[in-house]
């Protein structure tokens, strides 16, 4: 029996979701892309979980700002700290935000965590924010009245260089964050250099707009591109809600990239979402202030160095069949996970 791989079940899934935005501003008369009237949500639940790791330095303005939130859903709240050697885990903890605290006994990697942390979830929908995010009061409400059992929404983030207060806190910028600021959205790529990803080299400058020049990511279905970008390259989990069911299914985020170094465990749970038949579908006004850490140069480098170790993970997924009916194998892994870790719940 022939088994359709991941790469060419990618190029069957259309991305048109104008049919569902549409019937969303039918329904309520709030249009897709503008931020959710404050105290909406009623009557639907969100489990937003959260990797951390060392992100003492931004993790107590990330959480004031989740506590701040103004909606009507049913919501909790899950940190879990990856063996941080900071405060990280005493600051979550401690925060009225959080409704679960879990300390892994041993650093497993960003996809461990946010497995573990989807596996205590009990919401349908279960919404992945970095501990160094920021978000408006908004975005909760903008996620739980849009999210369906079929639909990744993805969030946008605004970078901002770390600096400090003289109390420790650190400094925002004035007004909200800008769209405008995250790379999926303005996009300046190196001119005569192999581009990782795709392997492609531009030989003239480009103003790339990939949110705008694919339609909402609407030109990308059936594993089309735009330059370097592709739809599982455009879900990223800094700010990204997924149905927790379809999650689970696929056997949530490869493990195996974590004990490799940074990256693409995002791309390939994106490319698992879309072969499973989720539309990918952008929430504009959801858009976060990220938080650089005060080393930022230094662990860029770490990261870009392990990239193509985790790219080269990815290729190999992308040859193995589409995953699926992997929920109960997703709940032993989290599980044994669990058996040694510090779980606080309030």
């Amino acid at each position: 029996m022939t088994h359709t791989n991941l790469a060419d079940t990618l190029k069957t899934q259309p991305n048109t979701h104008q049919y569902f935005t549409t019937g969303f501003t039918e329904r309520t008369g709030l249009g897709w892309h503008q931020p959710t009237p404050a105290g909406s949500g009623a009557g639907h639940a969100l489990s937003v979980v959260i990797p951390a790791r060392n992100t003492a330095y931004a993790l107590p303005a990330m959480l004031d700002a989740l506590a701040a939130q103004r909606h009507a859903a049913d919501m909790e709240v899950i940190l879990v700290d990856d063996a941080s050697t900071d405060a990280t885990f005493d600051i979550a903890r401690r925060h009225p935000a959080v409704a679960t605290a879990v300390r892994l006994a041993e650093r497993r990697g960003s996809a461990t965590a946010r497995n573990v942390g989807a596996r205590l979830a009990q919401s349908p929908t279960v919404l992945f924010v970095d501990a160094d995010m920021v978000l408006p009061s908004h975005v909760f409400a903008d996620v739980v009245t849009r999210a369906a059992a079929d639909t990744v929404l993805t969030g946008f983030r605004h970078n901002v260089p770390y600096q400090a207060s003289p109390c420790g806190k650190p400094i925002l910028p004035d007004g909200p964050p800008h769209l405008t600021a995250d790379h999926r959205v303005t996009w300046k790529p190196p001119v005569g250099t192999v581009l990782p990803y795709s392997g492609i080299t531009l030989t003239d400058e480009l103003d790339g707009r990939p949110l705008d020049a694919t339609d909402d990511f609407q030109k990308l279905g059936y594993g089309r591109s735009y330059y370097d970008w592709d739809l599982p390259r455009m879900v990223v989990t800094a700010l990204l809600a997924v149905p927790r069911e379809q999650l689970l299914d696929v056997g949530g985020f490869d493990e195996e990239f974590g004990a490799l170094g940074w990256g693409m465990e995002d791309t390939h749970l994106g490319a698992a979402m879309v072969a499973a038949g989720c539309l990918v579908i952008p929430l504009r006004q959801a858009v976060g202030y990220h938080l650089d850490p005060p080393d930022a140069a230094a662990q860029w480098r770490t990261k870009l160095a392990t990239w193509p170790a985790t790219l080269a993970r990815y290729r190999h997924l992308l040859a193995l069949p589409a995953p699926s009916g992997r929920s109960r194998a997703f709940a032993a892994a989290a599980d044994k996970h669990l058996t040694d870790a510090e779980v606080i719940t309030r």
